[in-house]
């Protein structure tokens, strides 16, 4: 270990030190600064996460590979061949193995189909998007930059990183925006989702689950720069897990999210996860969250089911919960937040880890099978890369994801000369925990909430 860290360091090229611009500031510079002929994929956090969020990445994809379910094959046989392809890519290692370098990749909620095939009902969502199962981009060569320094770092080859003024201090003017959003379309109308949430409580009373999370999708037409829109994303929503991916021409994600999903150090075998239940607009007081019974039941069973899930994997008598409940607050809302960790079994891998825990409990609910057979049965699109996983499969072993809410899914026509350019759609989900208690229009109004954080991005004059 030792050795390899004295390897890392010889890699590792200060390229700059601290300026009066704030880290954040830095990073969105650095995005949309980026040269537009290269393609991108970027991690990118947001102030406030302190040790969990602390460096935002930079990087050109060497390689993308899109993970398909093979020909021939439906979800409920996919599962080995998609398994035995993910565990060969990701045991790939960089040149210079880094905890900064390595697979920046997505994995789509459609993953779990594959994963658990009694998962999906018959005749359910449509798949209307065609989103990979997961997207892939292999970056070993990075910037990276430090939020707590300020200081920027090369990983990997400094000659396949573009040379960026990226420490001249002026701030990012949210008039550079070359993107126009046309009207946003909901493909469930209010309606609709309260009935979505009234048969899910239904099924609740009826003793089928305790918990699912029911979403809604609105949808856009887009013209224009991606990283100009992620640049105003990020800005507006503080995201302490960001994630920007041109993983295609044509396909571009932007995740927004605040709620880590898998956290494991490399030299430890330590592996967090963090799920949020329990949301607030940002108007009202913390302490409104923090005494809701209600909200407190959701956190409390989606922990009991991320402890069964990391149970799976981890070695007796390390699984515990650090933290049973917490009010954060991020851009435009609060947050009641958990923590649970335990220490990974030595024959477990990346991909194990991925199969006992994938899709995220918080986004899913419990019991998580049943659950995600509802969600099948009342959300009438498939999800894709919403409500999956965005982040880092690391160099060095580590791995960094993050639970694909507050996500902006686009696809359309991309342009190869220039990848950050797309004409198509976007699209946006917006989800919310249905417990007993739940009241429908209550949840519409919470759904409404999260959605907050789109209109400051696309419209940020409004605020």
């Amino acid at each position: 270990m030792r050795a390899h860290r004295r390897s890392e360091r010889r890699q590792a090229h200060i390229i700059g030190g601290v300026t009066t611009s704030s880290p954040t500031a830095l990073a969105l510079e650095a995005l949309e600064q980026w040269p537009k002929h290269r393609p991108l994929a970027a991690l990118v956090s947001g102030p406030g996460a302190g040790t969990w969020s602390r460096r935002s990445i930079f990087a050109e994809p060497v390689e993308t590979r899109l993970v398909r379910i093979p020909a021939g094959l439906d979800a409920s046989s996919a599962n080995r061949p998609l398994q035995h392809e993910l565990r060969a890519l990701l045991r790939r290692t960089p040149a210079v193995p880094s905890a900064h370098n390595g697979w920046i990749a997505s994995i789509s909620y459609n993953f779990g189909r594959v994963l658990e095939p009694k998962a999906h009902s018959e005749g359910g969502a449509m798949d209307d998007r065609d989103w990979p199962v997961a997207m892939l981009c292999w970056c070993p060569d990075a910037l990276v930059l430090d939020h707590l320094t300020g200081a920027w770092t090369v990983v990997g080859d400094p000659s396949r990183v573009p040379s960026l003024p990226l420490l001249r201090e002026a701030p990012v003017s949210d008039d550079r925006a070359p993107f126009s959003v046309g009207p946003l379309e909901p493909f469930v109308d209010r309606v609709m989702f309260e009935a979505s949430v009234a048969r899910c409580i239904e099924l609740i009373h009826a003793g089928e689950l305790f918990q699912a999370n029911i979403a809604r999708r609105i949808s856009a037409p887009f013209h224009g720069s991606t990283r100009a829109l992620a640049a105003r994303a990020f800005a507006a929503s503080g995201a302490w897990f960001g994630a920007y991916i041109e993983a295609d021409p044509g396909r571009t994600i932007i995740s927004m999210s605040p709620e880590l999903f898998l956290s494991v150090d490399a030299a430890t075998r330590r592996v967090v996860t963090r799920p949020i239940k329990g949301t607030r607009p940002e108007h009202t007081a913390p302490r409104e969250l923090a005494d809701s019974a209600k909200d407190a039941a959701e956190l409390a069973m989606i922990v009991d089911l991320m402890r069964n899930d990391l149970g799976r994997v981890s070695e007796i008598g390390s699984v515990r919960v650090d933290s049973a409940r917490q009010i954060e607050t991020h851009p435009t809302v609060h947050h009641a937040v958990a923590e649970v960790s335990g220490t990974l079994r030595p024959d477990v891998d990346t991909t194990a880890l991925l199969a006992a825990t994938f899709p995220p409990g918080s986004v899913t609910g419990a019991p998580k099978i049943r659950a995600m057979q509802i969600i099948d049965e009342l959300e009438p699109v498939q999800r894709g890369p919403y409500c999956g996983a965005t982040g880092l499969f690391a160099g060095d072993g580590s791995v960094a994801l993050n639970v694909s809410i507050r996500t902006i899914a686009l696809s359309g026509r991309g342009h190869n000369e220039s990848p950050a350019e797309l004409d198509g759609t976007l699209d946006y989900w917006a989800g919310c925990g249905i417990v007993a208690e739940s009241k429908p229009e209550d949840e519409w109004l919470e759904s409404v909430a999260k959605t907050a954080v789109l209109m400051k991005a696309i419209a940020p004059s409004d605020d």
